[in-house]
């Protein structure tokens, strides 16, 4: 099971990406969209049609230039799924009085759940399975290491963060509580 995890700024910029592959067993499901077409009609835009259904892909390049056959999203299909549901955030920002959103929208098997700040940073996290306590964790800890990182004199307010440390600990919180 893989976990996507972006911190936007107020305006909506990426300041860190995370992507967790837990060692939960994932569920075996099937895509909706890839299991109605016929086989024939896919083999033209097999990468497309698996994308855009939210199935995992067949084929997956390997650093060394071969092919390893297995799934994961690919990388663009992930991001334009956090920044569509930037919309459901806002609308459910004005609804909930609370800075841990839950679950705030849903593409396929995707399920986007959010945590946002009292200066309107948000922490958008796209999860294929239901653990709304270990979420809730997961945000309050990368929050603390968040206000961490801001305290720090060297680093200034909305800009990327490339802080190893924060990013291994970001990594530990996401294996302790994902």
């Amino acid at each position: 099971m893989s976990h996507h995890l972006f911190l936007l700024s107020p305006s909506d910029t990426p300041l860190y990406s995370l992507t967790h592959h837990s060692t939960k067993p994932v569920p075996s499901t099937t895509s909706p969209l890839a299991s109605n077409l016929p086989t024939w009609s896919t083999s033209a835009f097999a990468g497309t049609l698996t994308a855009l259904s939210g199935a995992s892909s067949a084929t997956q390049h390997t650093t060394g230039g071969g092919v390893r056959m297995g799934g994961g999203q690919d990388r663009h299909v992930i991001q334009m799924i956090a920044n569509a549901s930037l919309d459901a955030i806002e609308d459910t920002m004005r609804k909930e009085n609370t800075m841990y959103l839950k679950s705030v929208d849903k593409f396929n098997e995707w399920t986007v759940s959010a945590f946002v700040t009292a200066g309107n940073m948000k922490f958008v996290l796209l999860h294929e399975g239901k653990n709304d306590e270990g979420i809730r964790g997961f945000f309050a800890e990368v929050w603390e290491l968040y206000v961490k990182t801001m305290m720090n004199p060297f680093h200034t307010a909305h800009s990327t963060i490339r802080s190893n440390v924060f990013d291994s600990r970001v990594r530990a919180s996401a294996r302790k509580y994902l």
